[in-house]
């Protein structure tokens, strides 16, 4: 018992790490030939929108244009995070979660 509360502990700890090294990532995401920019940091939590003053005459294209913003931003760190997940060891914590489980 005491073995396996040892070896959540590291777990969570190595979580800890991996979450703290991909907060600091953070990919910018545009949409309507850069009317409208948007970052996402690597815990894809939106961090920054900017509007061009004149993307704001016409409210439902303003929508779709931050929306597409958005998805654009979250494409990209999800590609960076998936290479950075390989260096951090992020995908062996996901493993060793699983198996921890299973015994």
């Amino acid at each position: 018992m005491f073995n396996k509360l040892k070896q959540f502990q590291d777990i969570r700890s190595r979580a800890k790490t991996v979450q703290s090294a991909l907060e600091k990532e953070s990919a910018e995401g545009s949409a309507g030939w850069g009317k409208v920019k948007v970052t996402v940091n690597g815990n894809q939590r939106v961090t920054s929108v900017a509007i061009a003053d004149d993307a704001m005459g016409d409210k439902a294209k303003l929508q779709d244009m931050v929306k597409d913003g958005v998805n654009d931003a979250m494409e990209k760190v999800q590609k960076l995070l998936a290479g950075k997940m390989k260096d951090i060891g992020g995908l062996d914590l996901a493993k060793d979660i699983q198996d921890m489980m299973k015994s």
